[in-house]
């Protein structure tokens, strides 16, 4: 077995490592070509795609309406032997319909507000719909994911 092999994710490790996250670090193109990380929270939708919001004139919506090619971005670990990461590759969809923005908004806060997950849909709803039309929402539905957990080599390097 390779190490490459051997430091992989299973499924369900991959799956739970992101739902343990806070933060995700989306990668855009930006205007001359650079990346362009920006630190996102995000919702997790049925069958794994990663939705966020931003407001609607930000550089991130700027460079997906250009180029629609990202990826994201999730890691931890202090010291070598301790690092784990997913990177996941696609195309963003911008969701634009009010909405949808709301869904995404409504899904992004309830996993990443204090007091959001106590909170009513119809709570929830409302805090957040006078909030949508600035804003646009990104779905991303992996084409290619990478993965690394360091903590799987026992120490051995």
């Amino acid at each position: 077995m390779s190490r490459r092999e051997q430091i992989q994710m299973t499924d369900k490790e991959r799956t739970a490592f992101i739902a343990a996250a806070q933060t995700i670090i989306i990668n855009t193109i930006g205007p001359r070509g650079v990346p362009h990380p920006m630190p996102m929270w995000f919702g997790i939708e049925d069958g794994g795609a990663i939705v966020m919001s931003t407001f609607t004139k930000s550089q991130k919506i700027r460079n997906i309406e250009r180029d629609p090619r990202v990826s994201l971005l999730i890691e931890s670990g202090e010291v070598y032997s301790e690092l784990r990461g997913v990177v996941l590759y696609g195309e963003a969809e911008l969701l634009r319909e009010r909405e949808q923005v709301v869904e995404v908004l409504m899904r992004v806060n309830r996993r990443s507000v204090r007091g959001a997950e106590s909170a009513s849909a119809e709570q929830l709803r409302h805090a957040v719909e006078r909030t949508a039309p600035k804003r646009t929402g990104i779905r991303l539905r992996p084409e290619r994911i990478v993965t690394w957990d360091h903590t799987k080599l026992g120490g051995v390097y």
